[in-house]
């Protein structure tokens, strides 16, 4: 036998050899998917950083997120280093609504907290209304509502396991509670126009079946979405491909045809009986209730806002999906021309409630591309108390940015039914990944609040932050979106017993005691 014919059989045993590594090994999604193959991909991602400096794009451009944003997501879903070298790559001089946070002067004298404690909301949700079952939640970064169907069950799962390690909360989304979700992460229930979960056999609401899935699940509160950022005006919409026998029975629905839900309600029409909807779910429930929309008619803003001022009635919270959100498929033009962004979007809801003295009776959410720490730092500054990650969470189990989530042949397997495809995610390991991003996400917010001169991320107002404007002077975000300052930050009496509760001495130099000056 040639030495030539030896050096080939040696290779090839080897080759077989490292594909059955790659099926059995459940560190990779991409490698338990396709063996061989996935490693040509890793050692391109490798070589990355020196070949893009001589071809195509640079670590900015590419989106709906960088490479710089999924590098910092994988690092830190993965405890690895994600700290960056050598100094910024942005042209800050040129640069354009680019986030600067203002470092304060005297930061609070306290130690932070360990790496991967709780960083609690700053009001409770549902006290403001004595709803009966209101708690504290107790992480500042939960999990968007999307559903089983739209991500495959192992992605579900594993997300779910890893807001239980995190102590974050998973919205269900509108597809209803499928046993993916139980896995010891607690949930809010997603209340779409589809009703999945809470519909009689016609396809309406149903209360008494509502309330059946709140007792018979880790149900925290309750969501009613209006509206999502990724296809506003249009409901949500399961494509065929996705709907298997056992999202069908979850759901109600025939197997293998589009499940759309209808973009509008048929348990309410406007604001006056949505508010009696919010009410009924909280009265025979004991959670709190919020409602999710993206931006568009700011009427209806003014006009909720207007029937809570007596207090009578009124929703928890308000969970603002920002334009440039995306988890689920859409047409072009509604993903790229319909609702408002977060950040302008956001504040414009900000300034309602507060021209109206409820911003400290309500919970505001926020979801749109936040789970980067600087968009998140910016949308504490404008007054979210909570922030959702969506597709920053699909990162950290192993989605590669393939943006084929609505053809059901997503190849790491996280937005897909394929049997085949969706082995790639191994619940258990992308568990930890999902809680180590999400702990990481945590205490990069805590720090950068800190090194603002605030205690807690809660108290960021609008002060602490501004934007750049190229060669042009810097604004506040304050002046940007006409917000005033003690809009974006809870009350005194809230930060302090948040202080007590999360065993902190209350901080007189506090950076939301200026902005109540």
């Amino acid at each position: 036998m040639s030495i030539g014919v030896v050096i080939g059989l040696g290779v090839a045993a080897a080759l077989v050899l490292l594909v059955i590594w790659d099926l059995a090994q459940s560190k990779h999604s991409i490698l338990r998917t396709w063996p061989l193959l996935g490693h040509f991909r890793y050692l391109l991602e490798l070589v990355g950083p020196e070949l893009r400096q001589y071809i195509v794009t640079d670590n900015n451009s590419e989106r709906p997120f960088s490479r710089d944003q999924r590098r910092w997501i994988y690092a830190t879903s993965k405890g690895e280093d994600n700290r960056f070298g050598f100094g910024t790559d942005n042209d800050l001089d040129r640069a354009q609504n680019h986030v600067i946070v203002l470092p304060a002067a005297f930061p609070p004298a306290m130690p932070l907290p360990p790496a991967g404690a709780s960083v609690p909301v700053g009001k409770v949700l549902g006290a403001a209304r004595g709803r009966a079952k209101a708690f504290r939640q107790q992480s500042i970064v939960n999990v968007s509502g999307m559903s089983w169907g739209a991500l495959s069950g192992p992605a579900v799962e594993a997300l779910n396991r890893g807001c239980g390690l995190a102590g974050a909360l998973q919205c269900t989304g509108e597809g209803a509670i499928s046993p993916h979700h139980l896995h010891g992460g607690e949930l809010i229930f997603q209340v779409g126009s589809g009703y999945f979960g809470c519909r009689d056999e016609d396809g309406n609401f149903d209360l008494s079946r509502l309330v059946a899935q709140c007792d018979e699940n880790p149900v925290r509160a309750i969501e009613i979405k209006l509206s999502q950022g990724a296809k506003p005006g249009l409901g949500g919409m399961l494509p065929a491909a996705k709907v298997t026998p056992e999202i069908a029975r979850v759901r109600g629905i025939p197997e293998g045809v589009d499940c759309v839900s209808p973009p509008y309600h048929s348990a309410f029409s406007d604001e006056d009986s949505l508010l009696d909807f919010v009410e009924l779910i909280a009265q025979a429930t004991g959670l709190p209730v919020g409602i999710k929309s993206a931006v568009g008619d700011l009427e209806f803003w003014e006009r909720l806002a207007d029937l809570m001022g007596d207090g009578s009635r009124g929703v928890d919270y308000v969970m603002i999906d920002g334009g440039e959100g995306g988890t689920g498929a859409g047409p072009l033009v509604f993903t790229d021309h319909v609702a408002m962004p977060f950040m302008g979007g956001f504040s414009q809801v900000v300034k309602v409630f507060g021209d109206a003295g409820l911003h400290e009776r309500v919970v505001f959410g926020g979801a749109g591309r936040l789970g980067i720490p600087n968009r998140a730092i910016e949308a504490f500054a404008l007054g979210c108390d909570w922030i959702n990650v969506g597709r920053e969470a699909m990162l950290s189990v192993g989605c590669i940015q393939a943006q084929r989530c609505h053809t059901g042949k997503c190849p790491s397997g996280v937005a897909t039914q394929s049997k085949w495809l969706m082995r790639g995610v191994e619940p258990r390991s992308k568990s930890e990944r999902t809680a180590r991003y999400i702990t990481g996400l945590r205490d990069e917010i805590l720090q950068v609040a800190r090194a603002a001169g605030a205690a807690h991320p809660a108290a960021m107002h609008t002060g602490c932050v501004t934007l750049l404007e190229g060669k042009e002077p810097a604004r506040p975000v304050s002046e940007v979106y006409g917000i005033d300052p003690l809009w974006s930050t809870p009350s005194r009496a809230d930060l302090d017993l948040l202080y007590a509760e999360w065993l902190l001495p209350a901080a007189p130099n506090d950076a939301s005691s200026s902005a109540r000056l």
